[in-house]
């Protein structure tokens, strides 16, 4: 079974939790979603969509990059790599209704990751303790080669408090 998660952005208030909404959460729609990599509303951005694949407790996104993202000849820049590895990972913090923000992240590099190629990327829970949550992603070839890895700590936050200001109420 696969889960399409929103294109739009929700956050959780945790005082809302006996809601009937989504996975017995209730969520507050931000106005617009213009995050660099899934954002449908930022024009420029990567507009990754990602599915939840619960058989395997990963998170699954496919796409190709185009040469606006290059960094060596043929090849995608690091930093973009590090951006899709941190939003796959960023997903799975949904499976435990937080917003959590990215404290640490280690990339491994490696292989090249090319151009106009099929890519996928993965992602999952490593563990969690109190507001801590590791997870790790992996950005993978059509041969299922892996590409570049990464690790991150997340710690989750009071989604009222830090984004009340951003959100119709």
């Amino acid at each position: 079974m696969k889960l399409t998660l929103s294109r739009r952005h929700r956050i959780e208030f945790p005082a809302m939790r006996n809601a009937s909404h989504g996975h017995d959460t209730r969520y507050v729609r931000m106005q617009r979603n213009y995050c660099f990599a899934c954002g449908a509303d930022n024009a420029a951005g990567m507009h990754l969509k990602f599915t939840y694949d619960k058989a395997r407790k990963t998170f699954v996104c496919r796409f190709r990059l185009d040469a606006r993202y290059t960094g060596p000849p043929g090849h995608a820049h690091g930093g973009i790599i590090a951006t899709i590895l941190d939003e796959a990972m960023g997903k799975v913090n949904k499976l435990r209704h937080v917003i959590a923000l990215t404290s640490e992240m280690t990339v491994n590099y490696l292989r090249p990751v090319p151009l106009n190629q099929p890519l996928r990327v993965e992602s999952r829970e490593v563990s969690v303790r109190r507001r801590r949550h590791v997870n790790m992603a992996e950005i993978l070839n059509r041969k299922g080669e892996v590409l570049a890895r990464g690790r991150a700590l997340f710690i989750s936050v009071d989604a009222e408090r830090m984004f009340a200001k951003f959100v119709k109420k």
